[in-house]
C-alpha cells in the first residue's frame, strides 16, 4: 500500500524469473486503472487509497527479441505507438526517445502517467555474451529511460522490475530519484 499511495515515486524490483514481477505489475496496472472492484474482501479495497484512473504506459521488455539496437528502438517506438492509439493519441514524433517525451506529455493531460516496465534488463541479458551489442542496447534503453525524469512533472508513478540489479552508472544513470526495494523488507 505504501508503494501507491504516494503520489510519486519511482521504484525499481528486482527478483529472479518465476518470482511474480509480472504478476505484480499487472496488479499495480488495474489499481491505477481505478479497478477497485477487483480488490473486494482485500485490505486495499477499504483503505484510505483514493482511486483514480490514470493514463498507463506499460512495457514488457521480455516480449522484445531485440538482435541489434535498430530492432530495440523499432520494438520501443511499437510499443509507445501501441499505447497512444489505446488513448486516441497521433504521435508525430519518430525518434523513440522524443517519441516517449511527446507520449507523456500528452498522456499527462488525461492525468498524472503511471510507467510500468517489466523485464526492463532483458534486451542487455539476452546479449551478454555479445558484449559490444550489449553496450549498444543499453545506451537505448539508457535513452528512453532518461525521458522518465525529464518528465517527471507529468508522471505519477513509475515501477521497473528485472532480474539484474541496476546501477546508477549504467542504464539509470538519468534516473537518480530511483528507490530500489529489492531488499526492503516491507516489500
Amino acid at each position: 500500500f505504501d508503494l501507491v499511495k504516494n503520489p510519486k515515486g519511482v521504484s525499481f524490483l528486482s527478483r529472479p524469473r518465476r518470482f511474480g514481477k509480472s504478476l505484480l505489475i499487472s496488479t499495480l496496472n488495474e489499481i491505477f486503472e481505478g479497478e477497485k472492484e477487483l480488490f473486494k474482501g482485500l485490505w486495499i479495497y477499504k483503505s484510505d487509497y483514493v482511486w483514480k484512473k490514470h493514463p498507463i504506459v506499460r512495457i514488457d521488455f521480455s516480449k522484445s527479441k531485440a538482435r541489434n539496437e535498430d530492432e530495440l528502438i523499432n520494438y520501443i517506438a511499437y510499443q509507445l505507438d501501441k499505447i497512444a492509439q489505446v488513448y486516441g493519441i497521433t504521435l508525430k514524433q519518430t525518434q523513440y526517445d522524443i517519441k516517449f517525451d511527446e507520449l507523456l506529455t500528452q498522456l499527462s493531460q488525461i492525468n498524472k502517467v503511471v510507467i510500468l516496465i517489466d523485464e526492463y534488463d532483458k534486451p542487455i541479458i539476452d546479449n551478454i555474451e555479445n558484449k559490444k551489442l550489449a553496450v549498444e542496447l543499453r545506451e537505448v534503453l539508457k535513452g528512453f529511460y532518461t525521458i522518465i525524469k525529464a518528465c517527471d512533472e507529468d508522471i505519477r508513478f513509475v515501477f521497473l522490475t528485472g532480474v539484474s540489479k541496476f546501477s546508477r552508472a549504467g542504464v539509470f544513470s538519468g534516473l537518480n530519484n530511483l528507490e530500489d526495494i529489492s531488499m526492503d523488507t516491507g516489500y
